[in-house]
């Protein structure tokens, strides 16, 4: 119970601070732009019309968001959207699949669920919207506002401005290296060497983002896989509260992935990297782990929800709407915290909201 009630009191203080935010938040937004990259933490629907089983445009998901049922894995809003609202933009960002010419200026979401660092990722759910397409697809959005500013170079100066949000990477694990019978990166690498793979081909990624323009940018680390109840429902935890060799082996890429932004720092002078560190964000403690929470929706075998299910009735409450995603309460921890840090441990060198002004 106390454990739970670590993490639960901060959860109170953010209903309190979200109540506020429609006053805090006014005027114009604190960057010109918004873009996303990642899966379906920051899925806004753009898998609705791929041919996969990794979708969410159904109910009981949406059942709080103001648009209802859009695609997000969640029963409201993602952590990007949240970050978004704090940011001052008064809509959300957009998904590729559906934005406009019109709404491009402001951002694009590009995320998409089952999505990975690697191509393979999520194959064997269906189709989805890999990491490199995803900075193609942004290659192809500064070729629309590059025409629509009409001034190349004003366009380059725009989106230097702009907030960069990258969280992927669970699905390298989740729906690759922890099922050994369809991928067979757990039977050619360690968890070592694996983590060390990962960050070499996402160092790649984040210079590519780099080079079509980006300068501030926010790079998430994983969170606890090990602790979500799909997971704990396949391996068993053999009496902890979460699956320890997985929550080692997220440790091992978050630690490279650390290193790795502290490199680009370095390496370019003329960006801002930062580390989002939601390990920390979700224990606030600091060793002490959220305790694994029962899915709010009813789940099917692959941990999403039942369609057309009743979900809990108190969502406050529940850290997890299915077996693997955050509800939109969760969600609203990681993005305030992300925000504004409460922890040293929580960002760095920057929280978002020192990002945008630098």
């Amino acid at each position: 119970m106390v454990r739970e009630l670590s993490f639960l009191f901060p959860i109170l203080i953010v209903v309190g601070l979200m109540q506020l935010q429609a006053f805090v938040v006014v005027g114009e937004p604190q960057v010109p732009c918004y873009f996303i990259f990642g899966d379906s933490l920051v899925d806004s629907g753009n898998n609705n019309e791929l041919v996969t089983a990794a979708k969410a445009n159904y109910k009981p998901y949406g059942i709080d968001f103001p648009q209802g049922v859009s695609g997000r894995f969640t029963n409201g809003r993602t952590m990007a959207d949240i970050i978004g609202q704090l940011l001052g933009f008064p809509n959300f960002i957009p998904p590729y699949a559906t934005v406009t010419d019109h709404e491009i200026s402001t951002g694009v979401n590009y995320g998409s669920g089952s999505a990975g660092i690697r191509e393979e990722s999520g194959s064997h759910l269906g189709d989805r919207i890999s990491l490199d397409r995803q900075l193609l697809n942004h290659k192809t959005t500064i070729s629309r506002l590059s025409v629509l500013q009409s001034n190349k170079t004003f366009t380059q100066e725009y989106l230097k401005r702009c907030i960069y949000l990258s969280n992927i990477g669970s699905n390298d694990y989740i729906n690759n290296y922890l099922i050994p019978n369809i991928y067979p990166t757990s039977n050619t690498y360690t968890s070592d060497r694996y983590a060390t793979v990962l960050i070499q081909q996402y160092s790649q990624q984040l210079k590519t983002l780099y080079n079509l323009g980006a300068r501030k940018i926010a790079v998430f680390g994983l969170g606890q896989i090990g602790c979500a109840p799909a997971e704990i429902a396949m391996f068993g935890t053999g009496g902890k509260p979460c699956v320890e060799s997985i929550n080692d082996a997220v440790k091992l890429f978050n630690e490279r992935l650390k290193a790795l932004v502290d490199e680009l720092n370095k390496d370019y002078s003329d960006a801002r990297f930062t580390f989002i560190n939601l390990t920390s964000i979700s224990a606030p403690q600091g060793d002490v782990a959220i305790l694994p929470d029962v899915p709010c929706c009813q789940v099917r075998e692959d941990g999403q929800c039942l369609p057309n299910s009743r979900p809990c009735p108190i969502r406050v409450l529940s850290v997890f709407y299915d077996g693997f995603h955050p509800s939109e309460i969760a969600n609203t921890v990681v993005a305030i915290r992300s925000y504004i840090a409460i922890s040293p441990m929580d960002a760095s060198p920057y929280d978002i909201s020192h990002l945008a002004r630098l």
